[in-house]
């Protein structure tokens, strides 16, 4: 089993909504995908604590796979790919972090 883990971190604002609005619509949108596509084994989406250090990552999520192939799939996945192009426009130029990891 593959634990896959990304963070990022929000602009204060993007595409005329705030962060709190944006981070909601993510999620959303994040969690929709468990949906449509079948190689996610298990998914949760998560914000920052308020009055969390402003340096913090405002969102992750984890979620799980099979394997590196399932991982794969997912990624490459229409409805992910869109997911991503998505977000890139709302989080910060550098405000990404991954790890995945063999449970």
């Amino acid at each position: 089993m593959i634990q896959h883990i990304v963070m990022f971190k929000f602009k204060e604002s993007a595409n005329g909504k705030t962060k709190a609005e944006n981070l909601r619509e993510a999620r959303e949108r994040m969690l929709a995908l468990k949906e449509q596509i079948p190689q996610i084994r298990g998914m949760e989406v998560r914000f920052a604590a308020e009055g969390s250090a402003p340096a913090n990552y405002d969102y992750i999520l984890v979620s799980q796979f099979d394997s590196m192939e399932d991982l794969s799939i997912y990624q490459k996945h229409p409805a992910h790919v869109a997911f991503g192009k998505f977000v890139t426009e709302l989080r910060e130029p550098d405000g990404r972090a991954c790890m995945d990891y063999q449970l």
